[in-house]
């Protein structure tokens, strides 16, 4: 007789991940980031388990986008009070702040439920190469 296993949270065992996105597309790099942070390529995947790595991300001021996008993509967010709708367009957020492009687009990638705070606090982002996380890095993407 067969026993199907399920996984406990106790059981989880973390890894560290380097992803450089230097010349990466935008896009692409979420969706792998998005895929380590849920740990779907684990052989004992489940959905309801959080039971993705860290993931550690350098570069990121020099992460590139396709086609018109530098010029034409706008980043929206609002404060709640009247006339606090404020747009910020992709050249000044990337001078500015780098990192909260790959927070969103990773965030936006993320399944929208209960485990995604969870996940994204396990999303390291910096602008440079230099982190303070070389002790815990066991692989580099």
């Amino acid at each position: 007789m067969h026993k199907s296993s399920i996984t406990k949270p106790a059981d989880v065992t973390r890894a560290w991940h380097e992803v450089d996105v230097s010349k990466a597309i935008l896009g692409r790099s979420a969706t792998q980031i998005a895929t380590l942070l849920i740990g779907k390529k684990k052989k004992d995947y489940t959905p309801n388990v959080d039971m993705g790595d860290y993931v550690v991300v350098i570069n990121a001021a020099k992460v590139a986008v396709t086609r018109n996008k530098a010029q034409q993509k706008m980043y929206y967010r609002h404060s709640n009070y009247p006339g606090g709708f404020v747009s910020t367009p992709f050249a000044d957020m990337q001078a500015k702040f780098p990192e909260r492009i790959i927070e969103k687009a990773v965030y936006n990638m993320l399944p929208k439920n209960k485990l995604r705070n969870q996940r994204m606090k396990r999303l390291k982002i910096y602008a440079g190469a230099e982190h303070g996380h070389q002790s815990q890095l066991a692989t580099k993407e």
